[in-house]
């Protein structure tokens, strides 16, 4: 029989190997090119001031933080970084950057980056058009050199995710980011350096790009690292239509896919699937994402919650997930993923329902007077119709839009649906020039820190809460979960900002994931269909 400390020892020696042991196969082929769908280029390259996830994919093989995520555990793990120190009080973090790093262009990494990368967010003139990354750090007072290698980084106060913060700063050139020229600027939205396992090569606008795997990356030397970025190059293709990309993915111009659940379903059948291509249906746990309708909040149409809850009411996800779905998602409650802990399960979806939206509308004075077939309404001594425009930069979601335009048409509500490149639509967001829009949110942490898109803060100066979205009971609830540390206290605080949220109705949420679903050809190789918190590209090889 196994005695007490002894089994407890065990259990603590099998933590430690697990918590060393590389993630990825150390024996994978290193070489070849990887043919990649990001789907469309990015709108700039430039770290500091990009938002969309375009950039952050490729910004993702060339920038490193401090430290990185184990695909496996969840756990932090050493990048820039080699060690870091945390006080006792949780708001002190002392870094020691790693020796021997590079840029891309040959010139080492300093701590004075690291002060740079942070600086330079933090800016109050807002001089690298970084506004959207504020809320994150806003909570860190300083970063200060405190030694030739190392900086520490020190908190206002407690925040449950002032580490993550510190330790997933994105780092930056200095010497090439501080003071560019206005051509250097411009220069800056289609070229990187970082320090990553990847150089970015040729780029061409509205084609592709291609990364070079960096033969001086310091991680080719650390074995927990050894599985990792195999590829000789990797050509990131811009195939904005899902259709067109199966069939490159067929003809192996492309080697992986992400699908849609339609896509899955109904565009992965034919002679050549399950022997030269090949299709994953699989979970982990990882956060994901939601796609949502996003009112205007200035806008007079939709200032009064009852119409926003009426218009919420004509919109038939039941219809959507069995025409396009195949009943493999759920329909959206919230803020954030229904399976998120965060996620409040007494928060019910608001279902199709034109009898209920009819009965909103009509009781607050919307009514068809002029017999045009679209409800209006006298306001401020104007006549007003019941008649938006939702912004849309995805083409293969149009036919979403479309069913709910001809229901709601049905009750009164003309809505119109205005294809937008996405250039035109950040642009759009980033001035407030819409009344609504649809847009996704990915899934971001597993953590849920609502300020960067629910609090008021938010709201301004290219903000994510670009719909302006203000409740100070929430905003009070957001302050007070942020410094929270303890988890257990952070979920009951944070469920109740979900339904506050869910209660106001500021988007049309349409439908959270059950599972993930991805094409890749018969030359690649990997070790399983997903780690635990990512599907693990990164750790994918091509056979010989």
């Amino acid at each position: 029989m196994i005695s007490t400390k002894n089994f407890l020892a065990a259990i603590l020696l099998a933590l430690f190997s697990l918590s060393t042991l590389a993630v990825g196969n150390p024996s994978a082929v290193k070489g070849g090119t990887f043919k990649y769908n990001l789907g469309q280029g990015p709108t700039t390259l430039n770290p500091l001031s990009s938002t969309d996830a375009y950039a952050s994919s490729v910004q993702a093989y060339i920038i490193e933080g401090l430290a990185d995520r184990d695909a496996d555990t969840y756990e932090w793990q050493p990048v820039l970084a080699s060690s870091w120190e945390i006080s006792k009080d949780g708001t002190t973090y002392t870094f020691t950057i790693r020796d021997g790093v590079k840029w891309h262009d040959g010139k080492p990494l300093t701590v004075d980056d690291v002060k740079f990368s942070f600086d330079a967010i933090v800016d109050p003139d807002n001089k690298y058009k970084t506004a959207h990354q504020k809320p994150y750090y806003e909570n860190i007072k300083s970063a200060e050199i405190i030694g030739k290698n190392k900086i520490q980084f020190v908190a206002k106060k407690k925040y449950f995710k002032n580490f993550d913060v510190v330790a997933g700063l994105a780092v930056l050139p200095k010497h090439i980011y501080e003071n560019p020229s206005k051509k250097q600027k411009k220069k800056l939205n289609k070229t990187l350096i970082g320090t990553g396992p990847y150089i970015l090569g040729k780029y061409k606008r509205g084609k592709n790009l291609t990364l070079k795997r960096n033969k001086d990356w310091w991680g080719t030397k650390d074995p927990k690292r050894a599985g990792e970025n195999n590829f000789g190059k990797i050509l990131m293709r811009f195939v904005k239509d899902g259709t067109v990309a199966i069939q490159r993915l067929q003809k192996g111009d492309l080697d992986f896919n992400s699908f849609s659940v339609e896509e899955y379903k109904k565009k992965t059948n034919g002679p050549k699937w399950g022997k030269t291509v090949f299709k994953v249906k699989t979970q982990n746990k990882a956060a994901t994402g939601y796609g949502f309708i996003g009112w205007n909040l200035k806008n007079e149409l939709f200032k009064e919650k009852e119409v926003r809850l009426a218009l919420y009411h004509l919109l038939d996800r039941d219809k959507m997930i069995k025409k396009f779905r195949f009943g493999m998602s759920l329909p959206a409650t919230g803020p954030i993923y229904r399976q998120s802990i965060y996620a409040n399960s007494d928060v019910k979806p608001i279902m199709y329902n034109p009898k209920k939206a009819l009965e909103l509308l009509r009781k607050l004075g919307w009514k068809d007077s002029d017999r045009d077939g679209i409800l209006d309404k006298t306001v401020n001594g104007k006549k007003m119709n019941m008649s938006f425009t939702i912004l849309e930069p995805n083409k293969e979601f149009v036919k979403y839009l479309t069913i709910y335009k001809e229901d709601a048409r049905k009750v009164g509500v003309d809505i119109n649906i205005k294809f937008v490149e996405w250039n035109t639509f950040i642009k759009k967001l980033d001035e407030r020039s819409f009344q609504a829009v649809r847009l996704a949110w990915s899934g971001g942490s597993i953590d849920w820190d609502p300020k960067q898109i629910w609090h008021s803060a938010s709201a301004g100066a290219a903000g994510s809460n670009f719909i302006s979205y203000k409740n100070p009971a929430v905003d009070k609830l957001i302050d007070e979960a942020r410094i929270t540390l303890d988890q257990k206290k952070r979920v009951k605080i944070l469920q109740k900002v979900y339904k506050m949220i869910a209660d106001d109705v500021p988007y049309v949420f349409f439908f959270n994931e059950k599972y993930r679903f991805y094409g890749h050809t018969k030359r690649m190789s990997r070790e399983k269909d997903t780690y635990k918190f990512q599907v693990g590209l990164n750790y994918w090889w091509i056979k010989k």
